[in-house]
């Protein structure tokens, strides 16, 4: 089961940076992730939903091969290329996977002009080694689908980044 974490960043570039950071750790294999969206309010307070995957690109690729190929069966490859095409784009259009664009657009309302906010979708992790590559970024958690004791614990490491324990001599 997928895990949904919303933070919220004090500037626009913030969110695109933790998710950068996500991504390096996805191809480290310390996390999985279901999807990963930056929503960035600017300083008019016009909201920017930038989506982590292009379905319609997918769908139009996806649909020309299959289209190419039943084509060939009926002798008309090019045809059956720009009808599946046409056909894998719409669906990709159509289809939305992951976080909910209407409840990324709802929270965006709140908030404040000139910052962004990172939706993601967690299948698993490590904690402790993604923990200490995202705190140094800080941010305020919105929303989540954790328990109340790690939607807290998350919150504690964020908004203790870059503070070391004081040393015991």
């Amino acid at each position: 089961m997928s895990e949904l974490i919303a933070i919220a960043y004090d500037d626009m570039f913030k969110a695109e940076e933790v998710r950068l950071t996500l991504a390096k750790l996805q191809k480290e294999h310390l996390i999985e992730l279901g999807d990963a969206a930056v929503v960035v309010k600017d300083a008019d307070g016009k909201v920017q939903l930038k989506q982590a995957v292009n379905l319609t690109g997918m769908g139009a690729v996806s649909g020309g091969f299959w289209g190419m190929l039943i084509g060939t069966l009926f002798f008309m490859p090019l045809a059956g290329l720009a009808i599946g095409a046409a056909t894998g784009a719409v669906s990709g259009a159509l289809t939305d996977i992951g976080v909910d664009d209407n409840f990324m657009r709802e929270l965006a309302e709140t908030m404040c002009p000139s910052t962004s906010a990172l939706f993601i979708l967690v299948r698993k992790f490590t904690p402790d080694k993604v923990l200490d590559e995202i705190a140094p970024y800080g941010g305020k958690v919105l929303r989540t689908s954790l328990t109340k004791d790690k939607e807290a614990e998350l919150q504690e490491v964020l908004a203790n980044r870059g503070v070391e324990p004081p040393s015991q001599a």
